[in-house]
């Protein structure tokens, strides 16, 4: 078992994530209710503004020589509009809040190193044709923030956190249409929180743990899935190998065709207060090739879905955080409200 670092003081993600999904839920179930408010200025002063909110989840934990995930918060703010704009401030070696600004054309994988946040602006903000990899071999990707960006057709991966890349936050993203995965973590990778993203037409989703020969990704990879749409994609929702703990809790799924959660090659996964939907195998031990993994289901609802495969037992993530749980009969109201772009203020 891994070393616990110490445990980090209550984290209330109401009070941290700007314009949650209850929050947009009330006004909307509310009939004739006016517009939730927003705070006042641009859109580009609310993206900077943005750039200060915390994470939660386990890129909030203390470790690795960080109290957290802070992003670029500590260095200037720039807009940029080009990939190569992009390009060239998220390879500089000091830190940036750097903020997206309309339909971004990328040739390939651009590399981001220690120290970005990265934020969309407004509800316009996309990256097409190529993804961002956090992290080389040589330079590596900690400390990275990526908010209110939707993702396109993307050559390779949407996102790649690689290379041993930690404190990690990817929030309020939309990811569709990529070529290979959506959103990977892999490579001895750690510290990472996905929260409030829609995930849409698109079969490999959150691939979790490089292969099943790659056993360094074991007492890494430890992730934290909330708040999450999974809305018809087919399949890793996460496919997890080695990591542990792995914490998936109060997602939407909807219409996965292969199926939710996998946990394989001993993995320690917690599945708990999700809402699943027409989903024939919610949750696997092992699968295709790979050994199983450790899994524990909890208070989660199956509607029109089939039963879920347990193994074992899991560390449990409240060891190295705390966090409120949704009741999980709101998170199909809640979720498909929060998740996106356009959200945060």
């Amino acid at each position: 078992m891994t070393e616990v670092p110490p445990r980090t003081a209550a984290v209330t993600r109401r009070s941290l994530l700007a314009g949650t999904a209850a929050t947009v839920a009330a006004a909307s179930l509310a009939v004739g209710a006016a517009p939730r408010a927003r705070a006042a200025g641009s859109p580009v002063q609310l993206a900077a503004a943005a750039a200060a909110q915390s994470a939660d989840g386990f890129a909030s934990v203390s470790a690795l020589g960080l109290t957290g995930t802070t992003g670029g918060v500590a260095g200037p703010t720039v807009t940029v509009t080009s990939g190569a704009q992009l390009a060239d401030y998220a390879g500089r070696n000091s830190p940036y809040v750097i903020l997206v600004s309309g339909r971004v054309q990328l040739g390939g994988m651009i590399t981001v190193v220690a120290d970005k946040s990265i934020l969309g602006v407004g509800s316009t903000a996309e990256i097409t044709g190529g993804g961002l990899q956090l992290g080389s071999t040589t330079r590596p990707g900690n400390n990275v923030i990526i908010r209110n960006i939707r993702f396109t057709r993307a050559s390779d991966d949407s996102v790649s956190v690689t290379n041993r890349a930690h404190h990690v936050w990817i929030d309020h993203c939309d990811f569709s249409q990529g070529y290979d995965g959506l959103l990977d973590i892999k490579r001895e990778s750690d510290y990472v929180t996905v929260s409030w993203n829609h995930f849409h037409d698109h079969s490999k989703t959150c691939l979790l743990g490089h292969s099943d020969t790659y056993t360094a990704d074991r007492g890494k990879l430890r992730v934290t899935y909330h708040h999450n749409f999974f809305d018809g994609t087919d399949q890793r929702h996460p496919r997890v190998r080695f990591a542990e703990p792995v914490h998936v809790y109060n997602n939407y799924y909807r219409n996965n065709t292969l199926y939710g959660v996998a946990s394989t090659e001993d993995a320690g996964v917690l599945v708990e207060g999700n809402y699943f939907e027409n989903v024939a195998h919610p949750i696997y031990s092992g699968y295709d090739d790979s050994g199983p993994g450790r899994v524990v289901e909890r208070n989660n609802l199956y509607v029109d879905s089939g039963a879920p495969q347990t193994l074992g037992t899991v560390i449990e993530p409240r060891t190295y955080y705390a966090y409120t749980l949704d009741a999980p009969s709101t998170v199909p109201t809640i979720v498909p409200a929060g998740v996106g772009v356009g959200r945060i203020a």
